[in-house]
């Protein structure tokens, strides 16, 4: 019921579009915005492609869905956008798409596929060649997730509790760790580097990506 409830509210929060057309996805495009597409009949049973245009910079948050090529309506993300036989579910965090997924009134929900110069596609692409390397790429990537959180998040808490008003109010913590600068930084730029993959592959755990909470939607 809390689930029909968040979508329902999320719904009312689309506003019609201006029928623009979708401007083409390029490859050097992939740092600033990516494409997912899908085909659904209509009422007529006609197959219309809609697609879902999700820029990366838009302090708004706001992703646009199309109708075969324009723009029929928009919603700041989190965002459920009715479409015939069901509803498309968008879902952003910090490193890119959370979630992209045509959810129908009846039956299993599935995911969008990613436009062909998206770089989830290009990451799909090697996923489908090298599954093994991709297996081992994701299991290295959530590794180094959890373990920038066992590690950083202790010394977070520590510089935190070093603030005047919560040294004063709540105590002070000590960290059981105290990691060198230069190790600090490894984890930090090796775990922008794994929320990427977890992003270009839309896997999200409430957990392993608890650093998307914070920028994303």
């Amino acid at each position: 019921m809390l689930e029909e409830w968040r979508r329902r509210r999320a719904a009312k929060k689309v506003k019609p579009g201006d029928g623009k057309p979708l401007k083409p996805m390029r490859a050097w495009h992939a740092l600033s915005r990516t494409v997912f597409h899908i085909d659904l009949p209509d009422d007529d049973g006609a197959s219309r492609t809609f697609s879902v245009d999700v820029p990366f910079f838009n302090l708004e948050g706001r992703v646009s869905l199309y109708l075969d090529g324009r723009r029929e309506a928009w919603a700041e993300a989190p965002a459920v956008f009715p479409v015939p036989g069901g509803v498309i579910e968008v879902k952003t965090s910090t490193f890119g798409v959370a979630r992209m997924h045509f959810v129908p009134d009846v039956g299993e929900e599935r995911q969008l596929l990613p436009d062909r110069a998206s770089a989830e596609a290009a990451r799909a692409r090697f996923d489908a060649r090298h599954p093994v390397a991709s297996r081992v790429i994701g299991a290295v990537a959530v590794v180094v997730l959890l373990a920038g959180l066992v590690l950083g998040l202790p010394q977070f808490l520590e510089q935190l509790s070093e603030l005047t008003w919560v040294a004063e109010n709540i105590g002070t913590f000590t960290s059981p760790f105290a990691l060198p600068a230069w190790l600090n930084t490894a984890l930090f730029v090796a775990g922008l580097v794994a929320a990427l993959e977890r992003a270009l592959t839309l896997r999200n755990h409430w957990l392993i990506d608890m650093d998307t909470w914070f920028l994303g939607d």
